[in-house]
């Protein structure tokens, strides 16, 4: 945990902005992967542990902010409990390490709860993403659960995003704790990785990597030679020479914080010609994005000028063709770039996605696009010093989308369809670092990953 000033100050911003109300905060939950006793690895909502600090289950928090309350509730372990777990805190010395004067046996929720129902008092809670959280909600508040998240609080939503989005100097940090194990994740992918054996042997020793560190994935490891499947968590794959390989990867901090990272590098340990050429088209792109990055330019804008460079490119090696603004405009490129270029990193790799992807990378200045790619941008907005972004940029070949757009002659006069059938088994190339904007500029996050041609080349022979 920060310091327990950290929470204190973050809780007395959510009473001031809201004025009145109970803000309810709801805890995870441990999860049965196939009977009660056999979980899955707990992880915390990241809300709770934004606000609380408190990195166990069964726990639940409310700020009553007429009160000028704030009440920690769960569960005191038994020796029975003890048995199997170890001695824990008690309910107390976890409510007093987050600042919180009082904590209450789990069970008095439930009353408090319903006592503040009953005298119509205005009851604050996030969209919820968990189903037994929904129905805790439905129990706890009387609200079909059906119903619970249309009546989320949208108050609460927009301050806990307002506040999430800038990252204080201690998220920084740990947000670079999380890539130097992205470093490390990515140096071994590359060493390892050679002709002959299969994409599970290198992502099984990456992922190993990150659990011998005390942390665990940020998310599902991508690592594949079919990189125009944009999420690809398959890794049953023999790689080949001639093959190149997407890793797109994440570790978390100590405090949950994520790392995101995407690099991609020839099984061979050589790039072919065509590869070196089209990787170092995303590469410029990716250099030209980060380069704009500052506080005041909407990231759609990034995205677009990021577009055109690769549209430049891709006509300069005969893909594309006709104007490139006009292409962009129109939205030809998507057949090669068909995602956003980057989202909020924070807490979540995602940052706040679950609160709802448009009220985190969208406002009422910017609005999200309908056209196929530029749809998928899930940052737009105008940045802010504090915020944390991923800049990856993608170029792919994919053969089911490069079959429709043909048979539809689709921007025929922005695509030689004729020399993309030539590279259909081509595969895909994305890179990405973690970017911070600054007052006045932007710092790239974390320990420099090889990233030019010349340096993967180098780290895959070691």
């Amino acid at each position: 945990m920060f310091n327990k000033d950290v929470y204190i100050e973050r809780r007395k911003r959510l009473k001031e902005d809201l004025k009145s109300g109970l803000i309810l905060f709801l805890g995870n939950e441990e999860s049965p992967m196939n009977y009660a006793d056999n979980i899955y690895p707990f992880r915390q909502d990241s809300s709770f542990l934004y606000f609380w600090g408190l990195d166990s289950p069964g726990l639940a928090g409310v700020i009553d902010i007429d009160e000028n309350e704030e009440i920690v509730y769960g569960y005191d372990f038994t020796v029975d409990d003890i048995v199997w777990m170890e001695p824990q805190e008690t309910l107390a010395e976890k409510a007093k390490k987050t600042g919180a004067l009082y904590s209450e046996p789990l069970e008095k929720l439930d009353k408090k709860l319903k006592e503040a129902v009953q005298k119509g008092r205005k009851i604050h809670y996030l969209p919820q993403y968990r189903a037994d959280n929904i129905l805790k909600i439905e129990h706890l508040l009387g609200i079909e659960s059906s119903r619970v998240n249309d009546l989320a609080s949208m108050e609460l939503t927009k301050v806990v995003i307002s506040q999430r989005s800038i990252k204080s100097a201690e998220e920084v940090e740990e947000i670079e704790k999380a890539l130097d194990i992205s470093y490390e994740m990515n140096a071994k992918a590359m060493e390892m990785t050679r002709p002959g054996i299969y994409e599970r042997e290198v992502s099984g020793i990456v992922e190993g990597l990150v659990l011998s560190k005390g942390s665990r994935i940020a998310f599902p490891i991508i690592f594949s030679i079919h990189g125009e499947t944009l999420h690809n968590h398959s890794h049953a794959n023999l790689m080949q020479a001639g093959d190149i390989l997407v890793l797109d990867s994440g570790a978390e901090s100590p405090l949950h914080y994520a790392s995101d990272i995407t690099r991609t590098f020839p099984v061979s340990g050589k790039f072919s010609g065509i590869q070196k050429d089209i990787y170092n088209v995303v590469l410029s792109a990716q250099e030209k994005a980060i380069e704009m990055v500052h506080p005041g330019i909407r990231y759609k804008d990034i995205h677009l000028d990021a577009s055109r460079v690769m549209a430049e490119g891709l006509k300069e090696l005969g893909f594309m063709k006709g104007n490139v603004d006009d292409a962009v405009s129109a939205g030809a490129h998507a057949l090669f770039f068909p995602h956003g270029l980057g989202h909020m990193l924070g807490l979540d790799v995602h940052d706040m996605e679950n609160l709802g992807e448009d009220l985190v990378g969208y406002d009422s200045e910017t609005k999200r696009s309908e056209q196929f790619g530029l749809a998928y941008l899930r940052l737009g907005k105008k940045l802010e010093p504090g915020f944390v972004l991923t800049v990856e940029p993608g170029i792919y070949f994919i053969p089911q989308l490069i079959d429709q757009w043909k048979a539809e002659n689709k921007f025929k006069d922005f695509i030689d369809y004729d020399n993309v059938e030539k590279h259909k088994d081509f595969g895909g190339i994305r890179i990405e670092d973690d970017v911070l904007v600054t007052e006045t500029d932007h710092r790239v996050l974390g320990k420099r990953i090889a990233k030019t041609v010349e340096e993967i080349e180098e780290w895959s022979s070691r």
